[in-house]
């Protein structure tokens, strides 16, 4: 895409593995954030894939009820490899140039903000390639000795150095020259991020698009963010 031109096109890809109780929060939030890209952006298409990976619960259902996501039902048990699919399919559903089409990546038990693709495709408009976003642990029933925790060691601000799978955005022809993500159960985001970062994408950090995720401290990996948040020092 043109520095300066919008994406044609955006796809969210939404990883869950037995979410239908998160689900329904974090599909409403996409609900509106696609609301806003319409009334912001009128011309980009928008595809949201919620990638179902073994789930054996509701999960199916959840989804079928909101117009805004379409299912993709998989078996891997690796999140790097229900990503993979998700972006593999809503690229090519979507039959743009892969140069004009935007990714935005969030997880089933996070809710993104209103603004969220909105301020993603104004960066993307401006030549970033790659955007990390914030995070925050849904405070209501977080212990709040492990809330302080996690405010005194996450300052929010632009230039900040995390790597959410939760909150990430980039070029699907970048995410495409570097392989895309790997068949990895934990750390997929920050292994697919150093190799776009070694292409020397131009990348931003920001706080603008802060979205909420589960406080929850048992996860659906042996490690990801329930095991990070769980293991925090008080």
């Amino acid at each position: 895409m043109k520095a300066s031109s919008v994406p044609a096109a955006v796809a969210v890809v939404v990883p869950a593995r037995n979410e239908e109780e998160s689900l329904p929060r974090c599909l409403a939030a996409l609900d509106e954030a696609g609301r806003a890209l319409a009334d912001a952006y009128p011309s980009v298409a928008l595809s949201v894939t919620v990638v179902l990976d073994g789930c054996t619960d509701a999960s199916a259902r959840v989804v079928a009820e909101y117009p805004v996501a379409q299912p993709l039902a998989v078996d891997f048990a690796s999140v790097g490899l229900a990503r993979r699919a998700g972006v593999a399919h809503a690229v090519a559903q979507l039959g743009q140039p892969a140069s004009q089409i935007w990714v935005a990546n969030t997880d089933a038990d996070t809710e993104v903000p209103g603004q969220w693709l909105v301020e993603q495709c104004r960066l993307a408009a401006s030549g970033v390639e790659l955007i990390l976003g914030t995070v925050v642990p849904n405070p209501v029933g977080l212990d709040a000795a492990l809330e302080r925790a996690w405010h005194a060691a996450h300052p929010l601000d632009d230039g900040h150095d995390y790597v959410h799978g939760a909150n990430l955005g980039f070029r699907a022809d970048s995410y495409l020259a570097v392989g895309g993500f790997a068949a990895l159960d934990i750390h997929e985001d920050a292994d697919l991020i150093a190799r776009l970062k070694s292409l020397g994408v131009r990348w931003a950090a920001v706080d603008s698009i802060r979205a909420t995720t589960s406080a929850r401290t048992t996860g659906r990996t042996s490690g990801g963010f329930a095991g990070y948040l769980r293991d925090l020092p008080l």
